[in-house]
């Protein structure tokens, strides 16, 4: 039999049966906790797998079909592990706000860069623009023209206020898409004001801290009635990469990639090389943007402390 995982919660899965429709608690037999690599769960939210029922319909998974995506966060305490959050992903919907809580732009990079690295398409959502004075909207406008200077695609929205729900609903119809931010960004509440008949449980923002309570512990995977799923995931707070060799960050960053092509050297690493066209342009307050540049440089670090023995 062959299904979709639709539900997460590190012991038990949910699994969809494709053809009929039934949804089916799961478990996994142990030679998958025997796979050799340095993610900590073997299966995720989207994954695809083939399963067999026992007498009391658990189903047991037998066999996972390879992912064409994925993105990973860093594992907590586990510095060179990393967690899958979700697979097979058509659109990634990174929430962004301002302030309540606020969102850094180091923290939207690693997620771009992530999607770069995975082959995902993302989409940078501007939540709770129905918060924000006029000078905190002239803001967000700098920031969103930054980055589709860059070539990413940026949406304003308010759960609240419905405001461009219309065009996301659009954006995301008949796709399998995953939201992701910080805890309180405004995730669930988002789900809910695109289909309210899911009533997924929301969030409070601390006061004393202006961060998110978490509310969603695992993640799940709802259905929308105008067409397609979104995977709701528990706050992020740092993606990763795994297994990448410095010399490939640069690729996840298009415009350092594409700035670097006039270095000297070919195999520029952009860092303190001669002639190097990134640091030119970095200097000289061209394409590239120093907050970006500076996490490109924590990336490469980090590929680098990732690669010891």
């Amino acid at each position: 039999m062959k299904g979709l995982i639709t539900k997460s919660t590190g012991s038990w899965y949910q699994v969809l049966d494709s053809e009929k429709g039934q949804f089916y608690e799961a478990r996994i037999r142990g030679k998958f906790k025997l796979i050799k690599t340095r993610l900590t769960n073997p299966l995720a939210v989207g994954d695809m797998v083939e399963f067999s029922l026992e007498q009391d319909d658990v189903a047991w998974i037998t066999h996972i079909t390879p992912r064409k995506n994925y993105l990973i966060r860093k594992s907590v305490n586990l510095s060179k592990e990393a967690h899958i959050i979700a697979s097979n992903i058509d659109i990634a919907c990174f929430i962004y706000t301002l302030k309540f809580p606020e969102t850094s732009l180091g923290f939207l990079d690693r997620f771009l860069a992530c999607c770069e690295a995975y082959n995902i398409k993302p989409l940078i959502l501007i939540n709770k623009m129905d918060t924000l004075s006029d000078e905190e909207t002239e803001l967000v406008r700098y920031v969103e023209s930054l980055y589709k200077e860059i070539g990413y695609d940026t949406l304003e929205i308010s759960s609240y206020s419905k405001l461009n729900l219309d065009q996301l609903q659009d954006l995301i119809k008949n796709k399998v898409s995953v939201f992701f931010g910080h805890s309180g960004s405004g995730k669930s509440t988002l789900v809910n004001a695109l289909q309210p008949d899911l009533n997924l449980k929301t969030s409070e923002i601390s006061t004393s801290v202006l961060k998110g309570k978490h509310t969603t512990t695992f993640a799940q995977m709802h259905f929308w009635d105008f067409g397609g799923s979104v995977i709701d995931t528990p706050g992020v707070r740092e993606f990763a990469m795994i297994d990448v060799e410095k010399a490939e960050i640069q690729h996840y960053f298009p415009e350092i990639f594409s700035v670097g092509r006039g270095c000297k050297y070919h195999n520029c690493m952009h860092i303190n090389e001669p002639k190097c066209a990134v640091i030119k342009s970095l200097e000289e307050g061209g394409r590239i943007e120093e907050s970006r540049y500076n996490t490109y440089l924590k990336l490469m670090e980090e590929a680098e402390e990732n690669s010891l023995p």
